[in-house]
This record gives structure tokens, C-alpha cells and sequence, in this order.
């Protein structure tokens, strides 16, 4: 992997950050990179409408242009909403990043038609991929991969016009099949913590015995294999309570689960629990459990190691970058609910689980600063 560099002004640079519309999941990612982004430049972005406040209040210096997007769970529809989703956003690209001097790309999906129109203003182009969800869904699902198919290959092509790559871990480049980039991907994340509000309230010894998942209700987060897994947690630990935190399609389904199997009285569903209450959760919880299919860098894992609770999650994405099994927290070899309960179980047996817990905050407290994002950042960007 190299860094390609890219020469320009130290003076009046402008980026131009592209990122499309999503879940509210996205907000933190959004602003984390605007924020970084914003030491060293001026900030446009495109993106649609997020539902939460954060975004209104920190994007209030930014100039920001919003295009609407309507989610459905019709695979068919998705897709001919995303194609005009790009139409939209190159029309205004064609405006807004006449003036730039970079485009950013901080999505995973096609987006060829706004790169193309970057490209043609001959504007460098960087692409930040934080997931791989298309690909993902369209190994799980036949119909869906026949659908998707398009899109990936847009995405392809997005790919070898792009000038750089970022990538959350050098995993990924094998993981996500990227390997004939390698010459244009560099290795970074826009993930930092505010070391001075992350403050332990609950001492994990006074905490109840709760072990919780937070995150969107969605296939590829393993959501419902989680919840699959609780009639097994519970025949080695009866004691034990559960949270789930989050929204998403398979909110339903969860729920009818939790009702079949007569869970009610010992799982909680919260609904989307807002950014600003999760620490209020994390200092309650005995474990997190992230069972995905699919990760680039959760931040939720950041600030669960934070705040001094463990965590358990699958080999995916940048995350064993983090976590070591038995080190900084708990590593499952896959997100099978027969796994998933055997290694709920064993982590909470660990009897080095306060050692743990501080290895896995020291860590993140050394590694995930505002600093140590913001250089690299500069170094990806160019000599500025």
C-alpha cells in the first residue's frame, strides 16, 4: 500500500464530502469526518436528511446541501430510488464541487455518476468505504445478488476511478476483495473519542447481570442471530437480562421471536436509542455482544472499551485490530447462535475480565484521538 501524494495550497483548500443518505447510525461517521476535515479545509457536503439533532447543530458552520431519499425494503424499488438518488446528487455535484479541490466519497455502494461528473471537473477523488453491505447481501440472498449485481459493478468501476482508497484495516483489502486497488488504498478512520465526557460511572462489579446489543436491526449486523441465542445463554445463566437497542427491518421478526419463545420478561426491546443516551446503557451492561456478518470499524465498540465494558464480536472488519481474544475483549469464530451463546457465556465466566477491561481502555485512549485522526488524514489529503 502506498500514499499517492497529492499536491496543493496549504491556503483555501476546499473539500467536498458526498455521502449518501443512510440510517441514523451514520450521523456519528458523518460528523467525525467533517470535523477532521474542517481543521485543515472548508467543507462542503451533500448528503440527505439524518434524523438526529447533532447533525443540525454541528453542521451549522458547514455549507450543506440535502437531497431526500426514501428507504423501502423492496430490493426492485431500493435500487431505482438509488440510480435517481444519483442523478440528484451529481446535479448538485456539478454546482457545489466546481470550487473544490478534493471530492470524498464516504459511502459504500455505486455512486459512478457523481464520480464521473467529479472526475470530468478534474477534481482528485477519495473514496472511504466504511462497510461492504452490498456484497454481503448479495452472498446471502440469490434474488438479491441478481439485483445488486448492478450496483456492485458501478461500484467496480467507481473503484478504478478513484485516486485513493480508505480502508479501515488492511484485512479489509482481502476481506472486501479489493486487492487489485492495493496500490491506491491507504489505511485510516475518522474514529475519535472525547476522552474528557468518556468517564466509567458503574463499576462493572455493580453493574446487574445484563448483557446487551445496540446497533441497527438489520441482516447483516446479526441482530436476530443474537436474540436466537438467548433460550442457549439462558440454560447456562437463568439470571441474566437482555437488551436490544436499536431499529431496523428486522425489528418485527425479533419480535415475534421474543413472543414465541416467551422471552418477554427477560428481554428488552429500547427501540433507536440516541447517541447521547448510549453511554447511560454501556455503563449498565456486563457485555456488549456484536455478532455481524459485515463491519468496517464500529464506533460502538470504541466507546464500550471506554467505558470499561467488554466486549464480544465476530473477526470482521477492522475489528480485530482491536480486540484480541482474551486481551482487550472476546473474539466468536462466527455469529451462529449456538456460537454466540457459548461465547456469551464463556466471557462472562473470564475470571481476567477487570484486566481486560483496562487493557481495552487504554488502548482506545492512546489510539483514537482527535489528533491522531486529524494527521492522517492530512497525510491521505495531500502536503496542505
Amino acid at each position: 500500500m502506498t500514499d499517492i501524494p497529492i499536491k496543493m495550497s496549504r491556503e483555501h483548500m476546499v473539500t467536498c464530502v458526498i455521502a449518501y443518505p443512510v440510517s441514523k447510525a451514520f450521523a456519528t461517521p458523518l460528523l467525525n469526518t467533517e470535523k477532521i476535515l474542517r481543521s485543515f479545509s472548508d467543507v462542503r457536503v451533500i448528503t440527505g436528511t439524518i434524523e438526529d439533532a447533532r447533525v443540525e447543530t454541528d453542521l451549522s458552520g458547514v455549507r450543506t446541501y440535502g437531497v431526500q431519499h426514501k428507504t423501502t425494503t423492496n430490493v426492485f424499488v431500493w435500487i431505482l430510488r438509488y440510480l435517481l438518488l444519483e442523478v440528484r446528487i451529481s446535479l448538485i455535484m456539478a454546482k457545489v464541487a466546481q470550487k473544490a479541490d478534493v471530492c470524498i466519497f464516504f459511502m459504500e455502494g455505486g455512486a459512478l455518476l457523481p464520480v464521473l461528473i467529479a472526475k470530468v471537473l478534474g477534481k482528485k477523488i477519495i473514496r472511504v468505504v466504511p462497510s461492504s453491505i452490498l456484497k454481503e447481501t448479495a452472498k446471502s440472498h440469490k434474488i438479491k445478488r441478481v439485483a445488486l449485481l448492478p450496483l456492485i459493478c458501478l461500484q467496480t468501476i467507481a473503484y478504478t476511478l478513484s485516486d485513493k482508497i480508505v480502508l479501515y484495516s488492511p484485512d479489509l483489502i482481502k476481506e472486501w476483495g479489493l486487492e487489485k486497488y492495493k496500490n491506491k488504498i491507504c489505511i485510516a478512520h475518522e474514529h475519535f473519542l472525547d476522552f474528557d465526557t468518556l468517564k466509567i460511572r458503574k463499576e462493572y462489579k455493580k453493574r446487574g447481570n445484563l448483557v446487551g446489543y445496540i446497533g441497527r436491526l438489520d441482516e447483516e449486523k446479526g441482530a436476530l442471530n443474537f436474540v436466537r441465542a438467548i433460550p442457549e445463554i439462558m440454560k447456562e445463566k437463568d439470571d441474566l437480562e437482555f437488551i436490544i437497542g436499536g431499529d431496523g427491518w428486522l425489528r418485527d421478526e425479533i419480535e415475534k421471536y421474543i413472543r414465541k419463545e416467551n422471552l418477554g420478561d427477560k428481554v428488552e426491546l429500547t427501540g433507536w436509542i440516541p447517541h447521547d443516551e448510549i453511554p447511560d446503557y454501556l455503563n449498565t451492561l456486563k457485555l456488549v455482544v456484536l455478532p455481524s456478518y459485515t463491519e468496517g470499524l464500529p464506533n460502538l465498540m470504541l466507546e464500550a472499551m471506554a467505558y470499561g465494558t467488554p466486549v464480544l464480536a465476530t473477526p470482521v472488519g477492522a475489528v480485530q485490530d482491536v480486540i484480541k481474544d482474551g486481551e482487550t475483549g472476546f473474539i466468536m469464530q462466527d455469529n451462529s447462535p449456538e456460537c454466540i451463546a457459548e461465547n456469551v457465556v464463556r466471557a462472562l465466566d473470564h475470571p481476567d475480565t477487570e484486566c481486560i477491561m483496562g487493557r481495552a481502555e487504554a488502548l482506545v485512549a492512546q489510539t483514537f484521538t482527535y489528533k491522531a485522526a486529524t494527521e492522517r488524514y492530512k497525510e491521505i489529503v495531500g502536503d496542505i
